[in-house]
């Protein structure tokens, strides 16, 4: 398991991609909609930013912005065995948003952990 990518919700995708660009040398690689928000992989020397942006006023993203405003949604981490990490996740009393994977970005299965259980940080496992 690693860090795969850091979720940023933003209502503004276009800006945050010139930002990144320029601030730490990011390149656009994918982008695609997916459930009501636009998304963007930004590749960071081999890590990835998610800019995340809702493309309707429902949603998750479009609450988590009307809640939180702007900023870090969550942390995702690569997992060989999603369902083995879940497993995990719940023989250690974490409270699971998904408990089984559901069809995330790039075609990867996902699935979260509730930030009630993880310190505050809304976690993601991606089966690469």
């Amino acid at each position: 398991m690693h860090l795969d990518h850091a979720g940023i919700a933003t209502h503004d995708t276009d800006s945050l991609i010139f930002l990144f660009e320029d601030i730490v040398d990011a390149e656009l690689v994918h982008e695609e909609l997916l459930d009501g928000m636009k998304i963007l992989f930004l590749d960071v020397g081999g890590d990835y930013l998610e800019l995340i942006e809702p493309t309707s006023e429902k949603g998750p993203i479009a609450s988590f912005l009307d809640e939180s405003g702007p900023g870090i949604h969550h942390l995702a981490f690569a997992v060989d065995d999603i369902d083995a990490a879940l497993q995990r996740a719940r023989d250690r009393g974490v409270e699971l948003i998904d408990s089984e994977p559901r069809p995330g970005a790039w075609g990867h299965d996902v699935a979260f952990c509730h930030p009630k259980s993880t310190g505050g940080v809304l976690i993601e496992f991606v089966e690469h």
